[in-house]
């Protein structure tokens, strides 16, 4: 008799783990459809089932827990569905790698630090910076600016893909301007409106249409209603056609430059250290340089680096000041 109860008790708990077991892989899959409904029924059925084997703690924990879902106004959790507008970047880059004027090093540390501290600033009342615009000349370190500050506060950086936002349907933008601040509420990163001149121009310019001031309407309102633990970068190399309600809206306002000579020779160093002789760094190359981005400055190194590594021989100012001029020579057929 003894064994006879003993292999009916193995059955039911071999029955009772297949249960769970199924109750789990329809849980999960419950979470990769986005289906919360479905989500909290399953969840419901583990609970009676713990109830059932003699779990009363655990069951109760758990309806409390579905309970204590259905009367919030979020999800019982997020669900990552991926925006087409949305392109997560890989980042790498700290401030040791950023070449920036001393002004602008101090505000890009000053929102690292108010983002670490955030949680101190908010039971102060206050809340960190969160909302920057970035402007200034092409290649001047404003996208790199939000790959350090992603890296440095340990979040994820996305960048909208303003192309895929816009869009020539009436309303459509609008709606898929409302996902991404949707998104940015639900999912903590730094997120960046590159060439943002595309949406948030002026309303009073005379080739603006109706279409695209609702948007920028839309977007002044969905960022002054923003309070989530992400940060916004918006980035442009056209300041001057922002509508000046924007500039309110942002806690910061980030201006970059084209290198002066002490920057130029930081990048330089950076870039050549081991592969140059003194003499790349004399006044001839530095007024080769000028007028160049941080940008052309780093290719030109490192083009310098491809001749230097293939010629096994060390960069002198003669193959520095050639490649400089090599940089400076596209713009001309730019202008051309």
């Amino acid at each position: 008799l003894s064994i006879r109860r003993q292999r009916q008790m193995c059955i039911r708990d071999r029955e009772a783990c297949m249960a769970t077991a199924e109750q789990l892989k329809a849980l999960i899959r419950a979470h990769f459809d986005d289906d919360s409904e479905k989500f909290k029924t399953v969840a419901l059925q583990i609970a009676a089932h713990e109830a059932k084997v003699g779990h009363t703690s655990c069951a109760g924990e758990i309806k409390s827990l579905v309970q204590n879902a259905k009367n919030s106004k979020k999800k019982i959790m997020p669900f990552a569905k991926q925006l087409d507008t949305l392109e997560q970047r890989e980042n790498y880059v700290d401030m040791l790698d950023i070449v920036l004027s001393e002004s602008l090093e101090s505000k890009v540390a000053r929102i690292i630090n108010e983002f670490r501290k955030k949680e101190i600033l908010r039971k102060n009342g206050l809340k960190n910076r969160s909302k920057i615009l970035l402007t200034g000349e092409p290649g001047t370190g404003k996208t790199m600016t939000a790959s350090v500050i992603a890296n440095e506060v340990n979040l994820p950086l996305y960048v909208i893909q303003i192309d895929k936002l816009v869009t020539k349907y009436m309303g459509e933008t609008s709606v898929k301007l409302r996902q991404v601040f949707d998104y940015i509420e639900d999912y903590p990163g730094v997120y960046l409106f590159d060439e943002f001149d595309a949406i948030g121009s002026d309303r009073s310019m005379d080739n603006d249409v109706g279409e695209m001031r609702r948007i920028l309407n839309s977007f002044l309102q969905y960022l002054e209603n923003e309070d989530s633990f992400s940060i916004i970068i918006a980035a442009t190399n056209n300041p001057g056609i922002l509508d000046k309600a924007l500039f309110r809206r942002f806690d910061d306002v980030l201006e970059y430059a084209l290198p002066d000579e002490n920057q130029i020779l930081r990048i330089m160093k950076n870039k050549l250290e081991g592969h140059s002789g003194q003499d790349v760094y004399d006044r001839e190359v530095m007024e080769a340089a000028l007028g160049l981005s941080h940008a052309d400055i780093a290719k030109a190194c490192e083009e310098a680096l491809k001749y230097s590594i293939m010629d096994e021989a060390t960069i002198d100012k003669k193959i520095m000041i050639g490649v400089l001029q090599n940089r400076r020579e596209l713009y001309h057929f730019k202008e051309a």
